[in-house]
C-alpha cells in the first residue's frame, strides 16, 4: 500500500450466487430483480461496481442449502433463505468478460476441493479476465456440506485449518512451477518452452500428494489475489499467514479499531508486512438524497426479514440446531463446545453480550444473523454515510469496506451514484483505476 498520506480506501462488492444477497430477505424487496439464473444479472452488478471504481466483486459460498435448523430444508426453501447456490467459475468468467478493470473473486473450499483443481481453475480464470481473479479461501463449516460430499461429519475447526495450510502450500507450489520466462515460442526452431524452466512440484504431505508439473503458465498478475476471512483464533493465524485481502465483520468502531490493530500485529508476527495486507470490514449502507428518504428505505428493508431467517442461518453458520434450545435458556459448556462452525460469530456473541453462556435470544440479538443488523449499518445522506466511513478509515479501524446488498441492484446503484462521489471529493477514494490487474489496483506486491 502507499504511504499514509496517499492512503486510499478499498471498496469491495459482496456477492452471492443465489436468489438473495447476504440479506436473505432481499429477494422480497419490491425493487429486487429476479433474473439471478442469468448471466445478465451478475454482469449488470459488475458493470455498476466498475462504474464506481470498486476494486472487486467477490462471492461468498456454501456447498449446501441451510438445513441444520430442525434438520430439515423445507422451510428454508419455502422462505427462500439462501437455497440457490450456483457454481462460481462460470459467473466470474461472465462478469470478467463484461468488465475491464473490476477484480472478480470467488470462494472455493479447501475441505471439499483438491488443490490441483483450485490452482488450475483460478489460474485459468486469471488468464481469461486479464489478471483480475481472486480466490476466497474457506474451510467450509457444517455437516450439511460434508453430507453432499459423501462424509458423515465435518472436520473439527483446528484440523480444517491444519489441512488448509498444506492445501495452500500445494496450490502456491503449483503456481510457481513455471518460471516467468519459460515460454519462448520459437516457431523457427520448433521450441515452445524451455523444459528446464518448468518443474514438477512433487509434494507429499500428511494430507495431500501432488506431482505436477502444473499445466497453466504464470498468470498476468503473477498469481491470483488471496482473500480470507479468518477472524478468531486458529482462523486468524491462517488469514495472517496467507491472505492478501482480509474481510472481517467488526460490529462497531471501537471494536474495529482494537481488532484491526491486533490483527495487523498478528500479520507482523508471521514476518509479513502488515501494510501489504488489506483489511476490509463488511457493511450495509442505505442512502438517499435526504435523511428521511434513507430512513424510509431502511424501514422498508428491515420489515422484509422473518424470524425464521435468523434461526435458519444461525444454525447453518454455527453447525448447531437452534431449534433444540428455548429462547431464554442459557447454553451449557457442552452446548458451546459443540458449536463447530464459524467460531468468530460464537466469540462475538459472547463478547458483546458479556455472557459466556448466551441464550438463543443473545445469539439472535448480538449476531444480527439474517437481518440488516448483522453488519454495521450506515443509514443517511451521502455525506452522513461518508462521514462514518471516513471515521473508520482515517481512524485505522479498517483499510476499506465490503458492501453487502440489502437488495439488488438498488444497493449498488445508490452507493455508486451517491456515496462514491462524496468519498472521491474528500480524497478518500480513487477517481480512476491505477492499473490493469487487480494486484496493481489493490497496491499489493507479489509476495517473494
Amino acid at each position: 500500500m502507499s504511504a499514509a498520506s496517499n492512503r486510499k480506501m478499498k471498496l469491495v462488492g459482496f456477492m452471492q450466487a443465489q436468489n438473495c444477497s447476504n440479506y436473505p430477505a432481499s429477494w422480497r424487496h419490491p425493487a429486487a430483480v429476479s433474473d439471478f439464473l442469468t448471466p445478465a444479472y451478475y454482469q449488470r452488478i459488475a458493470q455498476i461496481l466498475e462504474s464506481g471504481k470498486f476494486h472487486l466483486a467477490f462471492f461468498d459460498d456454501r456447498l449446501a442449502m441451510p438445513d441444520v435448523y430442525q434438520r430439515d430444508y423445507r422451510e428454508s426453501v419455502r422462505h427462500g433463505v439462501r437455497v440457490v447456490k450456483l457454481d462460481l467459475i462460470p459467473l466470474m468468467t461472465a462478469m470478467g468478460l463484461a468488465t475491464r478493470h473490476l477484480g472478480i473473486g470467488g470462494t472455493y473450499s479447501t475441505t471439499y476441493h483438491e488443490p490441483y483443481h483450485v490452482a488450475r481453475a483460478f489460474a485459468t480464470l486469471d488468464h481469461m479476465i486479464g489478471g483480475r481473479a481472486a480466490w476466497n479461501i474457506v474451510t467450509s463449516l457444517n455437516d450439511s456440506e460434508a453430507a453432499n460430499f459423501g462424509h458423515d461429519s465435518h472436520l473439527d475447526h483446528d484440523t480444517r485449518y491444519d489441512r488448509a495450510d498444506e492445501f495452500m502450500e500445494v496450490v502456491l507450489g503449483h503456481w510457481k512451477t513455471w518460471e516467468p520466462d519459460a515460454i519462448v515460442l520459437d516457431k523457427a526452431n520448433g521450441v515452445f518452452a524451455n523444459p528446464d524452466k518448468v518443474h514438477r512440484l512433487d509434494h507429499a504431505g500428511p494430507w495431500f500428494r501432488s506431482r505436477g508439473p502444473f499445466t497453466v503458465p504464470p498468470t498476468p498478475q503473477g498469481r491470483p489475489i488471496l482473500i480470507q476471512a479468518g477472524q478468531s483464533g486458529r482462523g486468524q493465524r491462517f488469514a495472517a499467514r496467507w491472505g492478501d485481502l482480509i474481510f472481517v465483520l467488526y460490529p462497531n468502531f471501537d471494536f474495529a479499531k482494537r481488532s484491526y490493530a491486533e490483527f495487523k500485529s498478528v500479520i507482523g508476527e508471521t514476518g509479513r508486512n502488515p501494510d501489504e495486507v488489506c483489511v476490509s470490514t463488511c457493511m450495509y449502507a442505505v442512502t438517499g438524497e435526504t435523511r428521511t428518504i434513507a430512513e424510509d428505505k431502511a424501514a422498508l428493508i428491515e420489515k422484509l426479514a422473518k424470524p425464521f431467517d435468523t434461526l435458519s442461518l444461525l444454525s447453518e453458520v454455527l453447525n448447531h440446531d437452534f431449534s433444540l434450545h428455548p429462547m431464554d435458556e442459557p447454553f451449557t459448556d457442552a452446548d458451546m463446545a459443540s458449536i463447530s462452525g464459524l467460531q468468530a460469530i460464537r466469540d462475538r456473541v459472547v463478547k458483546l453480550s458479556g455472557n459466556p453462556h448466551p441464550t438463543t435470544r443473545d445469539f439472535v440479538q448480538y449476531s444480527g444473523r439474517g437481518t440488516i443488523h448483522e453488519m454495521p449499518l450506515f443509514v443517511g445522506t451521502p455525506k452522513e454515510v461518508a462521514d462514518i466511513m471516513e471515521e473508520w478509515f482515517v481512524g485505522r479501524a479498517c483499510d476499506g469496506f465490503v458492501l453487502a446488498a440489502t437488495h439488488v441492484p438498488g444497493t449498488y446503484e445508490d452507493f455508486v451514484r451517491l456515496v462514491v462521489p462524496e468519498l472521491q471529493k474528500r480524497g478518500l477514494f480513487r477517481t480512476e483505476y491505477e492499473g490493469d490487474t487487480l494486484r496493481e489496483n489493490l497496491g499489493i506486491p507479489l509476495p517473494a
